[in-house]
């Protein structure tokens, strides 16, 4: 988790493709928690769902997320209420999964772990 929580975030404008499942399980194994989805279209995506004490928890944890996402140039989807938050990632202009997605994961998870969520 270290090593990818390191890295920068890489804007994507596509014309690459998106990993495939070998790729995205060998990373899947670099963060923690998180699952891999897929939707109607056959796109895959990173999900995680946190949980708070109260509703001020959530909204502080998803105001660091979104300050991160910001800074990362990667936005995540988020939803969010008293005592959770969830958290979606992929790449839109691939529709998949790519590096940069476990990299935010990876920092995400940091955000929580000092937060001891």
């Amino acid at each position: 988790m270290t090593d990818l929580a390191n890295k920068k975030c890489i804007p994507c404008e596509g014309g690459i493709p998106s990993f495939d499942l070998t790729e995205i399980h060998k990373y899947l194994k670099k963060v923690d928690g998180w699952d891999v989805k897929s939707d109607d279209e056959k796109t895959y995506y990173l999900i995680k769902q946190f949980k708070f004490n109260n509703f001020l928890e959530s909204q502080n944890f998803i105001n660091k997320v979104g300050n991160l996402a910001e800074k990362e140039g990667h936005h995540p989807d988020i939803w969010f209420g008293w005592g959770y938050a969830k958290i979606k990632i992929f790449t839109h202009s691939i529709n998949g999964l790519h590096e940069s997605d476990f990299v935010l994961a990876a920092k995400i998870d940091q955000i929580s772990s000092a937060e001891n969520v």
